[in-house]
């Protein structure tokens, strides 16, 4: 039994350790996922801004070429006016004089307003290509952050995933399973616990349990958790033979 007590014992110190490298790692990729879509966002806004800039550029010089054309026209118009031959003539050159000024009134109204829009668009690409470049910044930091982490603590956690793989494997499957459900159901992840001063994570524990614990020949259950108690001792030795 002191063989399986200790096996728990490793299983929860290296579930302990692998949680605070976890922990250290902290939020770093979820916020980076943040920023990445961030960052997809302003460029996607550039984008479209962009493409509405072109479209509008592309609009103003039509607008202006057909202005041109329009007022040839009219010149042709008003000469064609003074060699008319009766009045059906001169009133129907006269609409279409009219129809083209209206067209050019149009067209020059249409023209500032676009003129107008693009200088939005211009402060508007201005706006979000600082957003853009400040996003970028604060996302090589994290990513550096990350990746030092990681660096600094993948060996270790790679060790220790292999080394509970083993422990798993060594341990009785019922022990196993009991263990893995009462660590799932736990808010801190701690399953087992070494008894301290007669208390178990601060809770007195009755005289007789404290024998028993110290006797160190079966599992006991802390009625008030509900957490596997074992002697210090036991995470003392996990401490010496999972030095990593």
């Amino acid at each position: 039994m002191q063989e399986a007590l200790q096996q728990l014992a490793n299983l929860q110190y290296i579930d302990s350790r692998i949680d605070e490298i976890r922990q250290l790692r902290g939020d770093l990729p979820e916020e980076i996922l943040d920023i990445e879509t961030d960052i997809n966002r302003y460029e996607a806004k550039l984008n479209k801004l962009e493409e509405e800039k072109e479209s509008l550029i592309g609009e103003k010089k039509k607008l202006e070429l057909e202005i041109e054309t329009s007022k040839e026209k009219n010149e042709k118009y008003e000469e064609q006016q003074l060699s008319v031959r009766n009045n059906r003539e001169y009133d129907a050159l006269t609409k279409e004089i009219e129809a083209q000024k209206q067209f050019v009134e149009n067209a020059i109204s249409r023209i500032a307003e676009i003129e107008k829009r693009l200088k939005e668009i211009e402060t508007e690409l201005e706006t979000n290509q600082e957003g853009l470049d400040k996003t970028r910044e604060t996302y090589e930091e994290k990513k550096e952050n990350l990746d030092k982490v990681v660096e600094s603590t993948e060996s270790e956690e790679s060790k220790l995933l292999k080394k509970r793989d083993e422990l798993e494997e060594e341990l009785d499957d019922r022990y196993v399973r009991s263990y893995n459900r009462l660590r799932d159901g736990l808010s801190n992840g701690i399953a087992v616990v070494g008894m301290e001063r007669g208390a178990a994570l601060g809770m007195a524990l009755p005289p007789q349990t404290q024998v028993e614990v110290r006797r160190k020949n079966k599992i006991i259950i802390d009625e008030n958790s509900g957490r596997i108690v074992v002697d210090p001792s036991f995470f003392d030795e996990a401490k010496k033979q999972l030095e990593i």
